[in-house]
């Protein structure tokens, strides 16, 4: 381990410099929001849509309006259906005044009626890119994932599909054919990945609610860079067919996520609701919380990997963990695992040993067009590659790790099964745990080459499979977005939502891009 951070330490000794440059460029933020349909929540957006207090294409057509508006800065719309999103808005408006059918029963049937959805595009979307950023293909999708089936039939509107790395395979959003996607609340940063663009849509006011999926903080990341919330549910209470990549593995669906990234808290079981797959899923997103019931326990260090968190992500812990602590009535107890202090090899090992990982070494869909890593390795520093380093090097590295002995892949296994065991124990029914979403706000492009350590506070929930909330909690010193991540034991959703929830009453959660002020 101490080799791995002597080496990470290195590449920023080495790289970092270059990499800062970004710094010297002029900063630029978002325009301020003018209209305020973009400040109300998809809940009330969607109360107002039935009531027939504002037509569903005023809001369509607003939130069109700004994507236009921000896209130049942030560039994070691979492809949209503008046209068409503001036709069905119109068919949408004409059956509310034409049905005789009561607010109750639209509310139940098509709780997302009018509403704009915008979407990853690794998530299929009939007849949009499906080409997930490799440059040497151009497909489009044939047909709906499930979740994007079930937000259709609850009534909601596919805007576009955004930007990712390719095949999703880095935390900071490029690739050759969009390029890279900007932080809403500096334009010389990264807004994370592989969910970049989701993030930065929302998090600059042009989305209200987002479809994105999570292997290793893709969710989380962005979502933390970008202000916004983000929730990678339970394992399997949510359809991941129809996504690009997945892997014929058995044990994907209990690492990878599709999951939802929201403004306001307030719509996340809203939007959770609608792509369950499961009543069980259904029920528990929609539980009712006594936040005084819930037992609380913080940590803020995963071991020597990753670095340690700035002062300001320290303080906004602290400042949440006396707010807890005042209304539980009880202390918020600090807690310490050992096994966690390797959860960056664990982490790391398990992902990589996943089996049958769609990429440009293995392509299903055309076994002819797959590459030779060697030999695509070779094209890359001679210029000649259309792939990106983080794609090429993902094959390299899963390369090195299945061929490392079995004991060590059972050893990573034992491991998790102990710190899966010692968190349930913790947590029971009735406890979450708070701690860093990532080790500061966001970094300058490619600043991921020596922070790809620093993903441990996300990863390692992934490899155990538990739901997490990541939630805004104030500006650094930068004037960036920071946050924090609550995490529970599977099938607890509820706890960490409500909790996300009460985070942003007493703090604000998500705030437009033009906002000054520290927490």
């Amino acid at each position: 381990m101490r080799v791995i951070k002597y080496f990470f330490f290195f590449l920023r000794c080495l790289l970092g410099p270059f990499f800062k440059l970004q710094g010297l460029k002029k900063r630029l933020r978002c325009p301020p929001i003018e209209n305020q349909i973009l400040l109300l929540s998809a809940t009330e957006i969607a109360q107002k849509i039935r009531k027939r207090e504002i037509s569903s294409e005023e809001v369509i057509v607003t939130y069109v309006e700004r994507c236009k508006k921000v896209n130049p800065l942030i560039n994070a719309i691979v492809e949209d259906r503008f046209d068409a999103a503001i036709q069905e808005a119109r068919e949408i408006d004409n059956f509310l005044q034409s049905t005789i059918i009561d607010e109750t029963k639209i509310a139940n049937e098509k709780p997302l009626l009018g509403l704009p959805i915008t979407i990853k595009e690794s998530i299929a979307v009939q007849g949009m890119s499906y080409s997930v950023g490799m440059k040497d293909v151009s497909l489009r999708a044939t047909e709906d994932a499930d979740v994007v089936k079930r937000i259709r039939k609850a009534g909601g509107i596919p805007l576009l599909v955004s930007n990712t790395p390719e095949l999703c395979m880095w935390w900071h959003t490029f690739n050759n054919i969009t390029g890279i996607t900007r932080n809403p609340y500096d334009t010389r940063r990264t807004a994370g990945g592989s969910s970049g663009g989701e993030a930065a849509l929302l998090g600059s006011g042009a989305s209200i609610l987002g479809l994105a999926s999570d292997i290793g903080g893709s969710v989380r990341l962005p979502a933390m860079f970008c202000g916004i919330f983000g929730h990678k549910p339970t394992p399997n209470w949510i359809s991941i067919e129809g996504h690009k990549p997945s892997a014929n593995d058995e044990n994907w669906s209990t690492f990878f996520s599709i999951g939802s990234m929201v403004r306001y808290a307030t719509d996340l079981p809203l939007l959770l609701t609608v792509i369950s797959q499961s009543d069980e899923a259904r029920i528990t997103f929609n539980k009712k919380v006594n936040l005084s019931d819930i037992k609380y326990f913080y940590m803020d260090n995963c071991g020597p990997i990753p670095d340690s968190i700035t002062t300001d992500v320290q303080n906004v812990i602290y400042k949440l963990k006396r707010h807890l602590e005042v209304i539980s009535g009880a202390r918020v107890e600090k807690v310490n695992f050992k096994d966690m202090k390797r959860s960056f090899e664990m982490s790391s090992i398990i992902l990589l040993s996943i089996k049958d990982v769609y990429s440009m070494f293995n392509r299903w869909d055309n076994p002819k067009k797959s590459k030779s890593l060697f030999m695509e390795i070779l094209r890359y520093i001679s210029f000649m590659s259309s792939h990106t380093f983080p794609a090429i090097f993902f094959g390299l590295f899963k390369n090195i790790v299945e061929n490392f002995p079995v004991s060590t892949y059972n050893e990573m296994i034992e491991l998790r099964t102990r710190l899966r065991k010692q968190l349930e124990a913790l947590l029971s029914n009735d406890g979450v745990l708070i701690c860093p979403s990532f080790t500061s706000s966001a970094y300058y492009p490619h600043e991921c080459l020596y922070n790809i350590s620093n993903i441990t506070f996300m990863m390692i929930f992934n490899v155990l499979g538990f739901p997490v909330t990541q939630c805004p909690l104030g500006f650094d010193k930068n004037q960036l977005p920071i946050g924090v991540q609550i995490v529970a034991n599977p099938g607890c959703d509820h706890l960490t939502i409500a909790v996300a929830q009460e985070i942003e009453r007493k703090f604000g959660g998500w705030r437009e891009p033009q906002t000054r002020g520290v927490v």
